[in-house]
Order: structure tokens, then C-alpha cells, then sequence
């Protein structure tokens, strides 16, 4: 069982924010599937997942993804995915 804290950041603050806890442990091939349902949830549109994204989320614990990371415009400056560590 694992969380993930999303947040939409617009000028250096939080404008939004969701806490995602599905019931199963964190599987990085299932990490589109999260991202679909947190995107769903805070009512914004899915970005493009690399591979890079999902390796820094490995490394560190968080992923940002940025306006060019969207297909359609977006109007805030970054979506910030953090795994809460217990």
C-alpha cells in the first residue's frame, strides 16, 4: 500500500491538491493507470509518461510534470507527483 500526494503548483503554490491510495503495493508498470486516475480526479488532462518520468520517480521519490508535458494547454506551471513514505 503506498500514497501519492498530487499537486498542481500555479506561481509557487499549491492550487490544488489530491492524495491517491489505491489498495494494492506500487507497480511501476501500472503508474500510467495512477496517473489516469489522479488526472481524472483533480479534473485535468493526462500528460505524455516517459520513461524518464517514471525513473525519476523511482529515484526520487517525486515526478513533475510540466505545461509541455500536456497535450492540450494547461493553466498552471506543474503537476508534482510525491510518493508519501511511511
Amino acid at each position: 500500500m503506498f500514497k501519492l500526494w498530487a499537486k498542481i503548483m500555479a506561481d509557487g503554490k499549491i492550487r490544488r491538491q489530491f492524495v491517491y491510495e489505491p489498495d494494492e503495493k506500487l507497480d511501476y508498470s501500472h503508474f500510467l493507470s495512477y496517473l489516469m486516475d489522479i488526472c481524472h480526479e483533480m479534473d485535468i488532462p493526462t500528460p505524455v509518461l516517459l520513461k524518464t518520468h517514471i525513473f525519476n520517480f523511482a529515484k526520487f521519490n517525486h515526478v513533475k510534470f510540466l505545461p509541455r508535458d500536456f497535450v492540450e494547454s494547461v493553466d498552471f506551471d506543474c503537476l508534482l507527483l510525491e510518493n508519501i513514505v511511511l
